[in-house]
C-alpha cells in the first residue's frame, strides 16, 4: 500500500496516521526512540504493513504483471496501484466527497503534529496537500502521476509509461487482487494495533 492505504488503516489515529506516513523515512529501531510512543506504534506498524503486503500472495500473482519490465519494483508499483482500487473501493469510500473529506482530515491530523514529521516529509508534506495526493489517486491521471514519481525516485527503472498501460490493460484482474487482499490486510493491522 502506499501513502492513502497507509492512512486508511490507521483507522482514524492522528498520531498513528503521522507514523504510518512518515514511516518510510524514518529509518532503524533506535530513531523510534526520538518520537511519541503513538508516532513510533504508526511508524512500526507501517513496517508490518509492507511486510504483509509485500509477502501477501495477491500482491505476489498481482506484482507479476510487471515483473518483466520492473524487476524488484514492480512491488512499488502494485503499492501505488492497490491504492487506486482503494480509492475506489466504495466499501469504504462510497462518493468523491467521502474520500475527499477523508484525505483532507488526514492532512489535518497530520498537521497536528509537525513538530515530529522528518525534514524528508516536510519538504513534500506541502506538495502533498496542495495536489491531494490521496484523493487523485482514485483516477488514471492521477496514478500516471504517482507512478511517475516513483520513476523520478528509482535508478535504472524503465520507462513507467508502460506500467500505466500494463495497469490499464490489466485494470480487472489487478483489482480483483486488491479485493483478495484488501481484507486481510485490515484484519491484520487491527490485531497490530490491539497489542
Amino acid at each position: 500500500m502506499n501513502y492513502l492505504g497507509h492512512a486508511f488503516l490507521s483507522f482514524g489515529d492522528s498520531e498513528i496516521i503521522t507514523g504510518n506516513l512518515i514511516g518510510d523515512h524514518i529509518k532503524g529501531k533506535l530513531a523510534l526512540n526520538n518520537f511519541p510512543q503513538r508516532i513510533s506504534k504508526g511508524i512500526l506498524l507501517h513496517r508490518k504493513i509492507d511486510s504483509f503486503t509485500d509477502t501477501h500472495t495477491a500482491t505476489k500473482e498481482a506484482s507479476k504483471y510487471f515483473k518483466k519490465e520492473y524487476g524488484l519494483y514492480s512491488g512499488s508499483i502494485m503499492d501505488v496501484l492497490f491504492d487506486h482500487f482503494l480509492a475506489n473501493d466504495t466499501h469504504f469510500f462510497a462518493t468523491e466527497s467521502v474520500l475527499l473529506e477523508f484525505s483532507l482530515q488526514v492532512f489535518a491530523k497530520i498537521d497536528l503534529h509537525t513538530a515530529h514529521l522528518p525534514e524528508t516529509f516536510t519538504r513534500y508534506f506541502p506538495y502533498m496537500k496542495s495536489q491531494n495526493w490521496l484523493y487523485n489517486y482514485r483516477t488514471s491521471i492521477g496514478i500516471l502521476q504517482s507512478l511517475n514519481g516513483l520513476s523520478k525516485r528509482a535508478k535504472y527503472i524503465a520507462p513507467i509509461g508502460i506500467a500505466h498501460q500494463i495497469f490499464m490493460e490489466n485494470y480487472d484482474v489487478l483489482n480483483k487482487y486488491y479485493f483478495d487482499l484488501i481484507g486481510d490486510l485490515i484484519k491484520f493491522t487491527k490485531n497490530e494495533l490491539i497489542v
